[in-house]
């Protein structure tokens, strides 16, 4: 079994905040199921989803894959199998 390298602080700030995002993300998507016409909900909504993806990407530029099966590129060598993985801290 391969030893977890130790990430350093910027990995879980970043992490953290891509988290804090997200949260907010499905959030306003529960709100908008039930108010589907509040144009301000959307602006926000639209607003941290491209704060999200824009933060995403910016964690896999230096620190590697986030997502998996597709939904993120890998850096050459292949790094899917350097730890820890995002969902393990």
């Amino acid at each position: 079994m391969s030893k977890t390298k130790t990430m350093p602080p910027e990995y879980y700030e970043l992490l953290e905040q891509i988290q804090a995002v997200d949260f907010v993300i499905v959030e306003l998507n529960l709100y908008l199921d039930t108010h589907p016409q509040d144009y301000d909900a959307i602006q926000q909504f639209n607003h941290h989803t491209q704060e999200s993806k824009q933060m995403k990407k910016q964690f896999e530029k230096q620190f590697g894959p986030l997502m998996h099966f597709g939904r993120s590129y890998s850096n050459y060598p292949w790094n899917w199998d350097d730890q820890p993985w995002p969902w393990q801290v």
